[in-house]
């Protein structure tokens, strides 16, 4: 299983300079085949998660899944004339935290860590798009503050730009 998808995986890795740890984790729940496939390359995180009755339909079909999103990236950066797609990237790191909840304090199940470079909005739409969340926090370089843009129930977008008082 892991030769084949790192096979599958070295097509998506060719389009990169430079691609960080890539990630698959394989599951199988309730009779179904589930995998789920990170990918941090040169400054984006593309993720795919498919579930189907063959494990191996799942990795293709993931690996499809990340593919699409890599050619909707290079679209939009090309109807834009920006280029990063080549530019140098950290890969997110990321553990699960353990606190103990004492005098009624809020417990953290998880705390996660990544590296983030400066964007602009449209570039932290679309990161969010791939990454397929509901929001996304990220270093605006026009404001040079950190911001938040989210998913609005009426399918547009919102920014959040708070301010310390």
């Amino acid at each position: 299983m892991k030769d084949y998808v790192e096979k599958k995986v070295e097509t998506i890795t060719k389009q990169f300079k430079t691609v960080g740890e890539i990630t698959a984790v394989m599951r199988i729940e309730r009779n179904k085949h589930i995998v789920e496939i990170t990918v941090p390359a040169s400054g984006i995180v593309l993720r795919a998660q498919e579930g189907s009755e063959n494990m191996y339909a799942s990795i293709d079909n993931c690996v499809e899944k990340i593919e699409r999103q890599i050619h909707k990236y290079k679209t939009r950066l090309m109807k834009r004339k920006y280029n990063n797609f080549r530019d140098a990237a950290v890969p997110p790191v990321s553990g699960d935290v353990e606190e103990a909840s004492a005098d009624g304090e809020f417990k953290v199940a998880r705390t996660k860590t990544y590296a983030m470079r400066p964007m602009n909005v449209q570039e932290a739409i679309m990161q969010m798009n791939m990454l397929n969340h509901d929001f996304f926090v990220f270093f605006n370089d026009e404001t040079e503050s950190m911001a938040v843009v989210y998913r609005r129930k009426a399918g547009d977008y919102g920014l959040i730009n708070p301010e310390l008082v």
